[in-house]
């Protein structure tokens, strides 16, 4: 019986609206819980997910069956409406249009969960948006300056 066999590990980022600081530290650990379940939901496997204040990353294995863009619209759309429901902020809270997405190798996993689990450590040294350019960079990613996130420093 044939059957489909696949390594594709998956770091994406996206981040708030206006890059505010609207993610509480106090509700975090839920908010991880919760993309957690609905990534496992979509069938992938999450390896590690850190959300700051402003944005999110998020350590997949990912499923070849699976649609990049259709899986991170889904985990947009019902993390902001959890948001929204728990009344966490005043304001009306929205993810940005748009994210990153780096794929790694297998030898890769341990680099990317410590990475992306220690974000705290790794702000006080560089910000979201010299985070976010690195990556394009370290990709090889074309990119347009107009078209990145909405940076407020």
């Amino acid at each position: 019986m044939a059957n489909t066999f696949s390594q594709i590990y998956l770091q994406f980022v996206f981040a708030v609206q206006g890059r505010r600081n609207l993610i509480p530290r106090q509700h975090k650990e839920e908010l991880h819980k919760y993309i957690t379940a609905l990534v496992q939901a979509r069938n992938a496997k999450m390896l590690a997910v850190h959300c700051m204040p402003d944005h999110i990353h998020l350590f997949v294995g990912f499923k070849p069956s699976v649609l990049i863009s259709d899986f991170v619209k889904e985990i947009k759309v019902q993390s902001n409406d959890f948001i929204q429901e728990k009344k966490w902020i005043q304001d009306c809270f929205n993810w940005q249009k748009g994210y990153g997405v780096f794929s790694y190798g297998h030898s890769q996993i341990d680099v990317v969960c410590k990475y992306v689990l220690n974000q705290e450590q790794h702000h006080q040294r560089k910000t979201f948006r010299e985070e976010y350019l690195e990556f394009l960079e370290k990709f090889v990613i074309p990119f347009d300056e107009r078209y990145l996130f909405d940076w407020v420093e």
